[in-house]
């Protein structure tokens, strides 16, 4: 594609409906940026101008349009101690640090590590996060009057039944626009956003973090800032993936490293907290039609005007149009089909997806659900590789000789299965191993492969191996010690 192509796809293919649906999610940033502040231990401002910064930023260096990006939960967790121990200059320090950190991620190309994260651990968090997303709502919805769950329960029927008379406008916008209405004219006693914290009067300026340049410094928020690039590394790719398959497209995964990491440098020097990619409002995004860059565009520009210049106006919001928009972003976001699929799906997928559901809900923690994830899907599958391996024999040369033919793959988790599929006691002159249906991947193969061949010779019988391919014959070359002398002593660590 053409760089002109490019950017008429990415950026004006889709205009009125990417910022009808900007504004949808400029409404639904402002009280999770206040209440991510909160979470953080600092100003609600903190977190606003974060979120404007970075979705302005994220818009043109991202690599997956329509994305969504602000300040984010799982960030503004990981920030709490810094704060507490040292202060709001120091989290601007390391936000900027946090960014370096990406940029070198995006440089290095770690993005491509997305293809290790498998089906289940993709479906995994993807539920995890419409759990928390749901959860995050009860505050919302505990000790309150009836006025709360009649204005629920109305902007979900506006949701849902909305997109019945037109598609041309996004059902969550009117759902905020008339329940605002509503609560303005009737008077109506509920928790509004401008309840939430102060809105800014004032639009950021430039400014560099007040610390100390020196080595204690960096030895304070390297820790920090390593964690926040890597959650924030983590959710954004898996963000971008779920975000690829709503819309069937596909997006540039080192590119949005590097871009988010732009994002935090210049969130930092404005005095914004780090942040990263958000699957609810980037959810939102693409149910109400948003697919350009022109959305995340609109809804960070659009974010700080309403802050600023119109924060009487959005302080007036009510809470509970805010809930019911989430609410549909939480039934919306779930993979319902993972339920129906336990039964059908392999055990051990299974397994995977509730793994990291259950870790990610219990620890709110991205990261974690995601590594406990990663780590089963590659223990189920080294396990089932492991079992793929055959090893067939026959005898030649009136009985004199034994030829084994192994096929499978021989590494760590199926070396004890191929040391065992051999009868050493067999009186026996020449035992023959074929292995060119075979591959040796690790030196925990070789080193099976040299116990068998020295079990063989301590029998006296003579040992041939044939049908190396390139790579194993070379990793045995340089690995492999039945050949040399001593070979015995050698593997029993004489």
């Amino acid at each position: 594609m053409s760089p002109l192509s490019r950017l008429r796809t990415e950026w004006f293919a889709n205009v009125p409906r990417d910022m009808l649906a900007g504004t949808v999610v400029a409404l639904a940033l402002i009280p999770e940026a206040i209440a991510f502040s909160i979470i953080a231990g600092v100003d609600p401002k903190v977190g606003l101008y974060a979120s404007f910064s970075i979705a302005v930023i994220i818009a043109f260096a991202g690599g997956r349009p329509g994305m969504i990006s602000a300040a984010t939960g799982a960030m503004a967790l990981v920030m709490v101690t810094l704060v507490k121990d040292h202060g709001l200059q120091y989290l601007l320090a390391a936000t900027v640090l946090t960014g370096v950190l990406q940029i070198l991620a995006g440089w290095a190309r770690l993005g491509t590590l997305m293809r290790f994260v498998s089906r289940s651990v993709i479906t995994g968090f993807v539920n995890a996060l419409a759990i928390l997303i749901f959860m995050a709502q009860l505050p919302e919805l505990t000790d309150v009057t009836w006025h709360v769950y009649a204005m629920v329960a109305a902007g979900l029927a506006i949701i849902y039944l909305f997109p019945r008379l037109t598609t041309a406008i996004p059902s969550p916008l009117v759902t905020i626009v008339v329940l605002t209405a509503v609560s303005i004219v009737l008077e109506i006693d509920v928790r509004t956003v401008g309840d939430m914290g102060q809105l800014p009067d004032s639009l950021p300026v430039f400014l560099l973090p007040d610390v100390p340049v020196t080595w204690q410094t960096l030895t304070i928020i390297l820790p920090y800032s390593a964690t926040l690039a890597t959650v924030g590394l983590l959710e954004s790719m898996m963000t971008a993936s779920i975000i690829d398959d709503l819309t069937g497209t596909a997006s540039d995964k080192n590119r949005e490293c590097v871009g988010q990491g732009i994002a935090n440098i210049a969130t930092g020097f404005i005095g914004g907290m780090a942040g990263c990619a958000m699957i609810g409002q980037s959810v939102i995004n693409v149910k109400s039609g948003g697919r350009g860059r022109l959305s995340t565009l609109t809804a960070g520009v659009l974010l700080l005007i309403m802050v600023v210049f119109l924060g009487d106006w959005v302080g007036r919001i009510p809470m509970a149009a805010l809930v019911a928009v989430m609410i549909m972003v939480s039934i919306g976001t779930f993979n319902w089909a993972s339920i129906r699929n336990l039964r059908d799906h392999p055990k051990s997928s299974s397994v995977v997806m509730l793994s990291t559901v259950a870790v990610v809900v219990a620890t709110h923690d991205l990261a974690q659900g995601v590594l406990v994830g990663v780590l089963l899907s590659g223990f189920f599958f080294a396990h089932k590789v492991g079992q793929i391996l055959h090893v067939r024999s026959r005898t030649e040369d009136e009985g004199r000789m034994r030829v084994y033919t192994v096929t499978g793959q021989v590494f760590f988790a199926s070396a004890e299965r191929f040391i065992a599929a051999f009868d050493y006691s067999e009186v026996i002159d020449k035992v023959r191993i074929d292995v060119s249906r075979a591959h040796f991947w690790d030196i925990t193969a070789v080193s099976a492969l040299d116990k068998v061949v020295v079990r063989f010779r301590r029998e006296a019988a003579e040992v041939e191996i044939v049908g190396l391919n390139e790579a194993s014959a070379t990793m045995i070359d340089k690995f492999a010690v039945h050949d040399k002398d001593g070979a015995e002593d050698l593997l029993l660590g004489h």
